[in-house]
């Protein structure tokens, strides 16, 4: 299945119906009132989180949503129904932006929330609305109402507790396919990875969601190895494990180190402030075990004092990583507050 994470669709609200010119016609009536009906109101096209769709791939190839026109008042006063709106399932962790302004209208980040994109018209009045002392017989309705119309922009930031991030090659599909059950595609090459993945470890009590960020470079958050695409995927997450590897063919680990957090800060600064936990990946491929001592050493140096070892390949080390990494995913679940409008409040990060 293809990953879309941006899409544009155009919304139209259903037009409402027509309010009715009638008459009453009953035997022994001879001066029957007014008895034209409402029409009803156009449907409104809606948008819903679901777990049903993990992709925007959909609105990709279907890009007008229209809803229908409520339906024209009756005689005897009978009013028209209301058109049904038209409701579309988009993925957990969907943005709906006014394509014009750029401006946030709807955060769906649970299942089953809502956004209305447009509301439908509303419907004309039937004549009997219009009788009045001098005008007894009414000949007026009036016509429903256009429907909204306007242009948004869907743009999906997955929902994860943990963010994996490192540069190209790290290892941390390798890694993923070693906590989870995930089918992520590895490789021993840069960009193997070309969309987020997704997994669960289930080894607490709570499960916990990983995703695999594809490979940050320096220079991604300006475009650099579609890293703009991708830095946006890190911002829901409540802990980022920074994966660096130690094999040969790499990069100078604190070189690494540095080039992700820099791409990070210029992102956003929230990201920059997000609680890491750096791990040394590749420690099966270290012949000398001592070595690692050396790099725990060295990357005091640059204020990283708690630094984990792990081999993805090997399965060593992750039991510690992931017991390092439950106690934040249960401070942001504890700490998650909203406010009086029910925006979330994010929760203030502190290491443990």
């Amino acid at each position: 299945m293809q990953f879309v994470d941006e899409a544009t669709i155009e919304a139209t609200g259903g037009h409402g119906g027509r309010g009715k010119v009638a008459f009453r016609k009953e035997a022994h009536v001879p001066f029957g009132g007014p008895s034209g009906g409402d029409g009803g109101r156009g449907g409104a096209v809606v948008a819903v989180a679901s777990t049903s769709v993990a992709t925007l791939l959909d609105h990709r190839y279907r890009r007008f949503y229209r809803a229908d026109k409520g339906e024209d008042g009756g005689g005897g006063r009978r009013s028209g129904r209301d058109a049904v709106d038209i409701e579309f399932p988009v993925p957990i962790g969907t943005q709906i932006l006014d394509d014009a302004t750029g401006e946030v209208l709807f955060d769906l980040d649970e299942e089953g929330k809502r956004g209305v994109l447009v509301k439908g018209g509303r419907g004309g009045l039937g004549n009997q609305h219009f009788a009045t002392a001098t005008r007894q017989a009414p000949r007026i309705a009036q016509p429903g109402e256009d429907g909204e119309h306007s242009t948004f922009r869907l743009n999906l930031k997955l929902m994860a507790d943990v963010g994996v991030i490192g540069l190209p090659n790290a290892g941390k599909s390798t890694l993923l396919r070693a906590l989870t059950a995930s089918r992520a595609r590895v490789g021993a090459y840069p960009f193997t990875t070309l969309v987020p993945n997704l997994g669960v470890f289930r080894g607490f009590e709570r499960d916990v969601v990983l995703a695999d960020i594809p490979g940050i470079v320096e220079g991604a958050h300006e475009g650099a190895g579609l890293g703009d695409r991708f830095l946006k995927h890190i911002e829901r997450t409540r802990v980022l494990v920074h994966l660096i590897s130690l094999s040969s063919d790499g990069e100078d680990p604190i070189k690494a180190y540095k080039t992700v957090c820099h791409e990070l800060a210029a992102w956003s600064k929230e990201l920059a402030e997000f609680p890491q936990i750096v791990a040394l990946n590749k420690i099966d491929v270290i012949d000398d075990r001592d070595e690692l001592e050396l790099w725990r050493t060295e990357f005091a140096k640059i204020g990283v004092h708690d630094l984990l070892f792990v081999s993805g390949a090997a399965h060593e080390g992750l039991q510690p990583l992931m017991a390092r990494v439950y106690p934040f995913v249960l401070a942001a679940d504890a700490s998650r507050r909203t406010d009086l409008l029910g925006h979330e409040i994010k929760p203030e990060w502190s290491p443990i």
